[in-house]
């Protein structure tokens, strides 16, 4: 590898690292930390049920929707400019969220932090293509800026609960506006600018339809890991399907396409992002699986459920830190795989325990799942961009983020499906004879619908109903790991395969 001082970043890139890590760290936490706050919000706001999931879903929509677009706009007008836009916008935004005053106004509010968020992942990644040229460098600053998406998504429950122990729920939507401050105040002291040298034109057709694509199917995609297989969402991937062969056959006719799929041709490159979507199935699914087993198996409060990601966010530090290194030494498929392999035994570990395992298996497991996971994250990405001409890094940035937003969506839909499944059919065979039929309906629905009937029910009845529950959810949670260590498997195969020859 070349090792050129020309090439090598000096302490401005470094300190430029640490801006671009804020707004990183402040994208993760704003998937997460409002989970926490719904039920305050909602009491404040007399938000309905439909009009909460819209709170928590239309920021994921809006920053998967238009990654793509903003990935490809960074590179036609600067990618420190969109990323500095997307912060000052993002600012606003909190600030509105904060003191909105009806669940529409923030339904809409959160709308655009999704689309502010959707700037900042693109251009905080290929700004660092621009700034470290060593492959090294940019491979160990991949490393960090992914630690730092990691903790603030680990750290995010943690922070929830802390704010709401001590302020109002639309604290949790200002933590963001001192670190976009910082951000607009440092970025043009310390980031480069960069743009294509011929951008081409923006075309609208294509971001209109890389929208009509993207939104539907992540939309029923979402609706089925909530509700099951139903003709709306089914509907809707079919159309967002049909909208993307359009898209895909517009951007090979057209000059100057949103979306330069010659990136594809690359076999680093494709076996990178299908090995990122693939490790996001699994991840995803076991953070909500995770998330759940603490609240409602181990009975924790909100604030100390979300002090037990805190060894899951050192853990990626750990191995996103290690993983760059580990590669100079050995091939980056091989490290892959290998961590890939210790993830496994994790899903394996939750896969054969069963209800008195408690805390201990659980992070154990978790922490080696977050261990095995990372090397594909920080090593996959870096060959993603690296694979890229400088002029498309922010396109190949926007396709990384969006593929792993997908495969977000997939895992929670299928893993999520397969789970539910297990759980209903093992407490419908278990189920206390006393309970009567319609409350029996809705605990055998999901062991959160389990938890919000036995108010209604004698007390040794309604214990006997949550024990059985916990047991059915955990039975489902092994089924899922068992299932994740087999695609972890699968994947670690596939990698050694497409980018074990060198290019």
């Amino acid at each position: 590898m070349s090792t050129d001082t020309s090439t090598r970043a000096g302490l401005r890139e470094w300190l430029g690292l640490a801006v671009l890590a804020l707004p990183t760290v402040l994208l993760a936490l704003d998937l997460t930390v409002l989970h926490l706050a719904l039920p305050h919000l909602g009491a404040d706001l007399g938000a309905s049920n439909t009009e909460l999931l819209w709170i928590t879903d239309v920021y994921a929509f809006m920053v998967a929707g238009a990654l793509i677009t903003m990935g490809t706009l960074g590179d036609r007008i600067g990618r420190r400019r969109l990323l500095l836009i997307g912060a000052a916008a993002f600012t606003a935004a909190s600030v509105l969220a904060a003191y909105s005053t009806s669940p529409e106004m923030l339904i809409a509010t959160r709308a655009l932090l999704g689309l502010a968020g959707a700037t900042l992942g693109p251009s905080t990644l290929s700004l660092i293509g621009t700034m470290f040229r060593d492959p090294r460098q940019r491979s160990l600053a991949i490393g960090l800026w992914l630690t730092a998406f990691s903790l603030g998504g680990a750290l995010g429950p943690a922070v929830g609960g802390i704010l709401l122990e001590y302020f109002w729920w639309g604290s949790v939507f200002l933590l963001g506006v001192p670190v976009m401050v910082v951000l607009l105040v440092t970025g043009p002291l310390l980031l480069p600018e960069y743009r294509a040298p011929r951008p081409g034109r923006l075309d609208l057709v294509s971001v209109a339809l890389s929208l009509a694509a993207l939104l539907p199917v992540i939309y029923g995609v979402k609706e089925i890991a909530r509700s099951g297989l139903g003709v709306v969402p089914v509907a809707a991937i079919v159309a967002g399907a049909v909208a993307g062969v359009v898209f895909v056959r517009r951007q090979r006719r057209i000059a100057d396409p949103l979306l330069d799929l010659t990136l594809f041709g690359s076999r680093r490159f494709s076996g990178a992002l299908v090995g990122l979507m693939l490790g996001a199935v699994t991840l995803y699914a076991f953070t909500f699986y995770f998330t759940q087993h603490l609240r409602l198996v181990d009975g924790l409060s909100p604030l100390r459920a979300g002090l037990w990601f805190v060894p899951l966010a050192m853990a990626t530090v750990v191995a996103a830190t290690v993983s760059p290194l580990l590669a100079r030494r050995f091939r980056p498929e091989r490290v892959i795989a290998g961590g890939l392999v210790v993830a496994s035994v994790g899903f394996v570990a939750l896969a054969v325990s069963d209800t008195g395992a408690g805390l201990p298996t659980l992070i154990g497991a978790g922490v080696a799942i977050g261990v095995g996971i990372n090397p594909l994250l920080v090593l996959g990405t870096d060959l993603v961009v690296g694979s890229a001409p400088p002029d498309r890094t922010g396109s190949a940035a926007a396709i990384s983020e969006s593929g792993s937003e997908l495969g977000a969506g997939v895992g929670i839909a299928a893993f999520g499906t397969l789970g539910t499944t297990v759980y209903g059919t093992e407490v419908a065979a278990a189920m206390p004879p006393e309970v009567p039929a319609e409350v029996a309906a809705e605990a055998r629905d999901s062991i959160v619908g389990a938890f919000a009937v036995v108010a209604d029910l004698p007390a040794p009845v309604g214990e006997r109903l949550l024990a059985v529950a916990r047991e059915a959810f955990v039975s489902g949670m092994g089924v899922v790991s068992g299932a994740s260590a087999a695609v972890l498997v699968g994947t670690a195969v596939l990698v050694l395969v497409m980018l074990g020859r060198r290019t």
